[in-house]
């Protein structure tokens, strides 16, 4: 009876240490998805990039496709209308969209601040002192409605401006943005790297307020604001949590290589047409945005609430909303991915 039950357990051991092929095999629920993001090439979604230029997502069996629009919200747009899956956006966006009845869900971070720098044109507005005189002015966003465009009123209605007080600019988040800065179709700029770091270095931007610095968003926003990461519908994400759980484990190995990386590997690792024309630019770039990156991809818990009271703050017909704070986002998918990597 013994040796008969000892047998049963050895033909067993195959099927046992087959299971997890197998498994995995079932549980990628979907392998090709489309991921849609405004602006690629900015350093906001440079975990985005690493994930794929590393072959990070093909390691988890991940066909994927990245369409790049202009801004944030044209990427939202995509997912919302059916032509992509998942979101490389910014993390209020979610709250955004549960305020239209539409539950879109955040499951790995990208950045634990905004990175966004608001400043101002040396040529258009040489006797700046004040943001109180951008009243009238042309702010040039990535895109409107985008999260460059709620920073910009963000720090407007804390000067007692309302977003109705100036003129908002689409201008892109690459070369466009640079040239609308240095010929003067805009008097102000709310953008991202490596545009930012390039009108530094030339003389075309006096910086108002900057996001590249933890301290400075903390201060900003009055608390932890977490900003680019991974998001989708929340239908997507229970109809395929295999999908979701391998782009997490993904973008947390891009996560920690962005954070070991030095400038070097960051310049091997990005398209030519990142670099603006210029690669010490872009390392300058690299090392600002740095500290900005999340380390590990997980979202602080005070950060919904952080995000909502921005929200609110520059637009009325939120106040009264109700807010799921814990449904806008989880850490789920993070965690698994991080035991994963301890693992080894």
């Amino acid at each position: 009876m013994q040796r008969r039950t000892l047998l049963i357990a050895s033909a067993s051991v195959p099927t046992l240490l087959a299971a997890p092929a197998l498994v995995r095999a079932q549980v990628l629920d979907k392998p090709k998805v489309t991921i849609a993001v405004g602006g690629k090439n900015l350093l906001y979604y440079l975990p985005l990039t690493i994930a794929e230029t590393q072959g990070f997502f093909k390691a988890e069996g991940l066909e994927v496709t990245i369409a790049d629009f202009a801004g944030g919200s044209q990427a939202l747009r995509a997912v919302v209308g059916g032509s992509a899956d998942v979101v490389s956006g910014a993390f209020e966006h979610t709250l955004n969209m549960q305020a239209k009845g539409q539950h879109l869900r955040a499951f790995v971070l990208q950045g634990r601040a905004p990175q966004i720098v608001l400043g101002v044109n040396p040529k258009t507005m040489p006797n700046f002192k004040t943001v109180a005189d951008l009243k009238g002015r042309k702010i040039g966003v990535t895109a409107p409605g985008s999260s460059t465009n709620v920073m910009a009123n963000f720090v407007l209605a804390k000067a007692g401006l309302k977003p109705g007080d100036v003129s908002i600019v689409g201008v892109g988040a690459g070369s466009g943005a640079v040239a609308a800065m240095r010929s003067g179709q805009i008097d102000a700029i709310s953008n991202l790297d490596p545009v930012i770091t390039l009108l530094q270095r030339s003389g075309d931007l006096k910086v108002i307020a900057d996001t590249r610095i933890l301290a400075e968003a903390d201060k900003v926003f009055g608390g932890p604001m977490p900003a680019g990461c991974l998001y989708a519908p929340q239908s997507f994400i229970d109809k395929n949590p295999g999908a979701v759980q391998a782009l997490a484990n993904a973008m947390v190995r891009a996560d920690k290589w962005v954070q070991a990386a030095g400038a070097a590997d960051i310049i091997k690792a990005v398209p030519e047409n990142y670099l603006l024309g210029d690669r010490a630019v872009y390392i300058d770039a690299f090392m600002a945005a740095k500290g900005a990156l999340s380390p590990d991809g997980l979202f602080p818990e005070a950060g919904a609430a952080t995000a909502v009271r921005a929200l609110q703050s520059i637009d009325a017909s939120l106040k009264d909303v109700k807010f799921d704070l814990t449904g806008a986002y989880t850490n789920e998918f993070v965690r698994k991915a991080l035991a994963k990597v301890a693992r080894g």
